[in-house]
């Protein structure tokens, strides 16, 4: 299958996918009161983590992570302005909140197309194009001692919206119908998506009739 994106409007868009995401994991290293070393760990970690793990499993090796400088430098520059910057990167949270919906969607969609180029099937695809868009904040919070907000029920919906995207870009495949439109159509459906979960607090059902008594605050 021949690339639907120019490589290098993907390159591009690889590059501001890692450095929202990055973005998002500085943020945490702060809060954790980590020193600059630990912040920019949590920031590779989040910008790279979910692309690293689909490029192994698919054999995609070395990983672009390891051919590109770039992708390491924009984790970096992540590092640098949450280090300096961050009361003020904190006041604009909820607009780096609309860019991570951005790559979430952006990640799911792509990793699927690439995991599928590499001969995988149609689900596996997609489980791989979920694991490129939440994996590295999955790692993030392993990292930071946290239980990862992918699996936590006070948290608004995260994975879902990216198996939407995901699913959608894998029927499309299995239609063939994938192009670079309706591939940004399946990425926007994620992104909208995600933006609806933040804005009216969506989140997914917990066990019926659960004899639990936790609380958001105990968690």
């Amino acid at each position: 299958m021949s690339p639907l994106l120019d490589p290098t409007l993907q390159h591009w868009l690889d590059l501001v996918g890692i450095f929202v995401f990055a973005i998002s994991g500085a943020l945490l290293a702060v809060r954790k009161n980590l020193d600059v070393f630990g912040i920019a760990v949590l920031a590779e970690v989040t910008g790279l983590g979910g692309g690293l793990f689909r490029d192994v499993v698919i054999g995609a090796v070395p990983p672009a992570a390891f051919t590109d400088i770039g992708y390491f430098h924009a984790p970096l520059i992540a590092t640098a302005l949450v280090f300096f910057l961050h009361p003020h990167v904190e006041r604009i949270n909820k607009a780096v909140m609309v860019f991570d919906a951005a790559g979430l969607g952006l990640f799911c969609v792509t990793g699927t197309v690439k995991a599928h180029e590499y001969g995988l099937g149609l689900p596996a695809s997609a489980v791989l194009g979920l694991a490129t868009a939440a994996g590295g904040g999955v790692l993030r919070d392993v990292l930071a001692n946290e239980v990862p907000s992918l699996l936590r029920w006070d948290r608004d919906l995260y994975a879902v919206p990216a198996i939407i995207g995901a699913t959608a870009a894998a029927l499309l495949l299995h239609l063939d119908a994938l192009d670079a439109v309706t591939m940004t159509l399946a990425a926007a459906l994620a992104f909208v998506f995600r933006l609806l979960a933040l804005r009216f607090g969506w989140r997914a059902p917990r066990a019926w009739h659960r004899r639990s008594e936790a609380t958001e605050s105990e968690l």
